[in-house]
């Protein structure tokens, strides 16, 4: 059986699940403000793909018979200085969210909870892809004039939400 703790501590991320999609809701705002539509649409693809993350932690919460208690979403960032910023920051938030699903292994592990660890696992191998993901496109934008980075935008475009 699941411990009190691991509950605690997976609603919370839970909670952090969803904090990462309001973070992206407002990066892909941005990107739309300033006519980089595909850094939008690319954001726009995240939220929905955080959303998954948060359900998948919800059922899980709900399959071991316990009870998912809903945190407060604190406010995200609001001004972003350039595309290359909200990929630095994207990156930089990934890299935390790396942390904190390590750190839930650990409890796992000292709880001698397996069946909890097993199911961490689909995140950790998938935040190795979340921090992936933008570290490229910030190598790609490094540098860069503007006609390059609205290139870049053009691909960025392209990216659709598989529901995985």
């Amino acid at each position: 059986m699941i411990s009190d703790k691991m509950v605690i501590q997976l609603n919370h991320q839970i909670n952090r699940e969803i904090y990462s999609a309001y973070f992206y809701l407002g990066m892909s705002s941005y990107a739309a403000s300033i006519g980089m539509n595909g850094a939008a649409n690319w954001f726009a693809a995240q939220v929905k793909e955080e959303l998954v993350h948060a359900q998948k932690m919800y059922d899980y919460v709900n399959r071991q018979g316990s009870r998912v208690m809903i945190e407060a979403i604190e406010e995200p960032p609001q001004d972003f200085l350039s595309i290359q910023d909200i990929f630095e920051q994207t990156l930089a938030h990934e890299r935390n969210v790396t942390a904190m699903i390590n750190d839930l292994v650990v409890l796992a592990s000292g709880e001698n909870d397996k069946e909890t660890g097993k199911f961490l696992e689909w995140f950790v191998k998938e935040q190795k892809e979340e921090e992936a993901t933008p570290a490229g496109i910030l190598d790609k934008l490094k540098g860069k004039g503007e006609a390059e980075i609205r290139e870049i935008d053009s691909e960025l475009k392209k990216r659709v939400f598989n529901l995985s």
